[in-house]
């Protein structure tokens, strides 16, 4: 979600990824994906630039909650994830 401002001087916030295209005609115009149009104060290399910066922010946060994730040790009896070489016995191809 990125903060802009309507014409009218109204903070508005929007889910970035409806936005199809950003166009300036002189005013900036947010076309979104279900056709709606928004006008907005900020220019198109702003609108950019915030949305990029947001997006930095959720996949940077995935990642944190991603690496916390591999801390966690897998509970007793899991199966081994495919990025983990299996052992023999884990295989059943034993062989005596």
């Amino acid at each position: 979600m990125i903060q802009l401002t309507r014409l009218n001087g109204n903070p508005l916030v929007v889910n970035s990824d409806l936005i199809k295209y950003v166009e300036s005609s002189p005013d900036t115009v947010l076309t979104l994906v279900n056709g709606e149009k928004i006008v907005v104060l900020e220019a198109c290399d702003d609108v950019v630039h915030r949305t990029i910066a947001y997006r930095a922010r959720v996949f940077a946060q995935t990642a944190g909650s991603l690496q916390s994730l591999a801390s966690v040790p897998a509970p007793e009896g899991a199966r081994p994830s495919a990025s983990e070489p299996r052992r023999a016995e884990d295989s059943g191809d034993a062989r005596e």
